[in-house]
């Protein structure tokens, strides 16, 4: 098929002057870039936007920007711009959509990539929405913003100054007009140390200088937590900006992750299949893996070897200066790795010295064959098992070699499909508890104060202590001591500021941890107690249940015939009647749409006895969650249970007691049995960071529903309307991401400040705590239904 011009002769006709003129003169250079369906597209936006009827500008900046976006960024962008302006064109002016055609060749150049490319459409229309006086001052300088920012560091930059500047319109526009000091301040404070962009070229030459071909290298946005550049299909997937590593500049970190991604597109000749390995065996084979390529790498270009050691050796001496090492063994793998890369260095492990010196005796013979890696991989993890020093997959998976990539590459994976979502660990690093004898704990237990990663924690039913020192009588248990659970990598939030009206960046910090396991029988005895109220759950989630595929019948225009209607109207018209014309009928699928987080207020007051009750208040919140848990998990609704607490701002803690692809089984029982309460209550950061956790989740419907039982207070805040103003604002930002939140609070004087912060309509104050395990679960299923 070939798209003509004349094809579109009556459109030709109708345009004005002014358009067919650009027209014939850019048909071409279109037609060079673009496939016919890709030009079909093309033309088929030119009429659209003729259509729209906003002014020939809009039109000729469309026809005249369009092939190079193209060029940059492959044709099937094409519809994404249309979609953005016509977004556009409902919330602003002609003049701003015909900026914003006019600066996208500037962003596709500037990007690289269509998928960074449509995150700056979706950037725009946001920008649109709350604040759009300064979409025409930044699409003005939207060649020199992205010259200096990555996407996200764009977007930081235009976040600050909408709600910086949002009621204070001439301050906006300068802001985004770069003439404020608050907006060079941003964009300086945003700059990374050498974009991708600027240096794609240089890799493009470096890499065809080295092994005589192409190969395909692409931006991807790498500003978030434990990125790892990546292959996939081919392609060479690069963070959009890197900084420098220590004393080596970003540019050499791009040549070394480069050359070696190259390498083992150059050098794999097969997969590695993955079957029956568990993950972090994986991790450990994909490290020789590495060394491999590596060496082959080195044999053909030896100057490649004085790379790469550079930037471990940078890796290992940072990890040595840093006292603070999430895990002992990962400055040890680090290490491990340059003496794969180098053999003149050794270690003062002997087991890792004859494991490396194996690796380099035969490497020569087996550089071609991954099998060799398999099976050194499979010592090396054997070691480190035997040892009981295997790290988590998690932190396994941030050693700090930043040049090396996922591995992703190496691996085979028979049976996967993009929309199965799954969490698990490994078999090797599940942590077991058994129950053993003093005499077989005395004599068989290595060390016995285990570490956060333990894999056998070992209790006995006699209580044995250990003292801190001989001359005092103060022991702690051993059961108690053993199998701590890690604490999570700090996450930074944002705190409104009602006073300034402006939001703190990073202000709250928020560490994700563990509570104590208690026991399963607890939550079953809950369960027991309420039997009638667990039977009125029961018919509430029989109505609650997704109906499956149901028929609509008497349809005209259904998806297949329906045979009684059919016979019916047969004999109608058989008798001389007129037949009923609707004898069709479609299969609808009936299910729900929705994720829940039950966040619950863990602060030291939920230790204390209800009025009017026996039971404590977090008593009563464990029966609560225990009942609406049993009622969700009947629904089939995905759901999380999690808690709060705070010890400052610097010191938020999160607790999981149950995640979104977990049942609700005895491991979330025995963590939601151990609850306890303590500290004090930030609300909003909590919120902020349950919000983050639904937002993850694919449904279209997002519920928190948070049970507490006072206002936000915590200890370092002196000023009692702080909290609940940024609070307010938490419940505001969730909304604006559609994430609806709902309060059910406990303290009888909410009517004071709850309405103000959660709305009218998204609270309940419960009178008679006896009734609140009854009331919940009929609270969600109105919420809900």
């Amino acid at each position: 098929m070939s798209i003509k011009l004349e094809d579109y002769e009556e459109f030709l006709i109708d345009a004005a002057p002014e358009v067919r003129e650009v027209l014939e003169g850019t048909f071409q250079e279109a037609s060079r870039v673009m496939s016919p369906s890709g030009l079909q597209t093309y033309m088929d936006g030119a009429k659209s936007l003729c259509n729209l009827g906003r002014g020939h500008d809009v039109v000729i900046s469309y026809i005249q920007e369009m092939p190079l976006v193209a060029k940059e960024c492959g044709e099937d962008v094409i519809g994404d711009c249309l979609t953005a302006a016509l977004k556009l064109s409902s919330m602003t002016s002609a003049e701003v959509v015909s900026l914003l055609f006019a600066s996208m060749p500037s962003a596709a150049r500037n990007l690289g990539d269509a998928e960074l490319f449509r995150g700056y459409l979706t950037l725009v229309h946001q920008l649109a929405s709350t604040a759009s006086r300064g979409v025409r001052p930044m699409l003005n300088h939207m060649d020199e913003l992205l010259s200096k920012l990555t996407l996200s560091g764009l977007r930081r930059w235009a976040n600050f100054g909408a709600q910086a500047y949002r009621r204070d319109f001439n301050n906006l526009t300068a802001y985004f007009d770069l003439e404020s000091a608050d907006s060079r301040a941003m964009l300086q404070k945003e700059r990374r140390g050498i974009l991708f962009i600027k240096t794609q070229r240089k890799l493009n030459f470096y890499l065809r200088a080295l092994w005589g071909r192409d190969f395909f290298l692409r931006p991807t946005g790498a500003d978030f937590a434990d990125f790892r550049p990546y292959i996939e299909h081919r392609i060479l997937y690069l963070p959009d900006a890197l900084d420098d590593y220590g004393d080596i500049a970003g540019l050499e970190v791009y040549r070394a992750t480069a050359a070696h991604m190259a390498s083992h597109i150059m050098y794999s000749s097969e997969p590695i299949s993955a079957e029956g390995l568990s993950p972090a065996q994986m991790f450990f084979i994909g490290l020789v893996e590495d060394a491999r390529i590596e060496y082959k790498a080195v044999n053909d270009f030896p100057g490649l070897k004085k790379l790469w050691r550079r930037m471990m050796q940078e890796a290992a001496n940072s990890d040595e200066q840093d006292t603070q090492a999430e895990h002992p063994t990962m400055p040890i793998l680090v290490h491990f790795s340059l003496m794969l890369l180098d053999e003149n260095i050794t270690s003062d492990d002997e087991e890792l010295n004859a494991l490396a010196k194996s690796f380099h005796a035969g490497i020569s013979e087996n550089q071609d064959n991954n099998t060799f890696c398999w099976n050194l991989g499979l010592d090396i993890f054997n070691l480190f098992s035997q040892r009981k020093e295997v790290p988590s997959l998690r932190i396994l998976e941030r050693i700090d070699i930043p040049y090396r990539d996922d591995n992703r590459y190496v691996w085979e994976f028979e049976e996967f499909t993009s929309d199965v979502e799954f969490e698990y660990l490994p078999a090797s690093q599940q942590q077991v508890r058994r129950e053993v004898s003093a005499l077989m704990m005395a004599h068989e237990v290595d060390c016995e104060l285990a570490g956060d990663d333990a894999q056998e924690i070992w209790t006995n039913k006699d209580v044995m202590r250990f003292y801190e020192d001989d001359l005092t009588d103060d022991a702690a248990s051993f059961n108690d001591a053993w199998g701590k659970e890690p604490v999570s990598d700090p996450f930074h939030y944002q705190e409104w500021d009602y006073q300034i009206q402006l939001h703190r960046p990073d202000w709250a910090t928020v560490y994700e941890r563990r509570q104590p396991r208690g026991h399963v029988e607890d939550i079953q005895s809950i369960i027991d107690e309420y039997k009638p109220v667990a039977h009125r759950i029961k018919q509430i989630i029989d109505l609650l249940t997704p109906e499956g595929v149901q028929r609509q019948r008497n349809m005209e225009d259904g998806d297949e015939v329906d045979i009684n209607a059919a016979i019916d109207a047969m004999i109608a018209i058989r008798m001389g009647e007129q037949p009923n014309t609707r004898i069709t009928m479609r299969n609808v699928l009936k299910t729900r749409d929705l994720s829940v987080v039950l966040l619950l207020d863990l602060s030291e007051s939920t230790n204390e006895p209800m009025n009017g009750s026996e039971k404590t208040v977090l008593q009563l919140t464990r029966e609560a969650s225990t009942l609406v848990a049993t009622a969700i998990e009947g629904i089939g609704d995905p759901f999380a249970i999690h808690g709060f607490a705070s010890d400052g701002r610097h010191d938020v803690q999160y607790y999981r007691f149950k995640d979104f692809n977990q049942h609700f089984d005895d491991d979330a029982k025995s963590r939601l049995a151990g609850m306890k309460g303590g500290l004090s209550t930030r609300m909003g950061a909590a919120l902020r960071h349950a919000g983050n956790h639904l937002l993850k989740q694919p449904e279209r419907r997002k519920l928190v529903l948070m049970i507490t039982d006072g206002e936000p207070a915590d200890i370092d805040e002196r000023d009692p309307q702080h909290l609940r103003h940024d609070t307010k604002k938490a419940v505001e930002e969730l909304y604006a991401t559609g994430v609806l939140t709902y309060c059910l609070t406990l303290d009888p004087q909410a009517d004071d400040y709850v309405k103000r912060i959660f709305g009218a309509n998204n609270y309940t104050i419960i009178d008679k705590v006896d009734k609140l395990p009854e009331q919940l679960p009929t609270l969600f299923a109105s919420l809900t239904a």
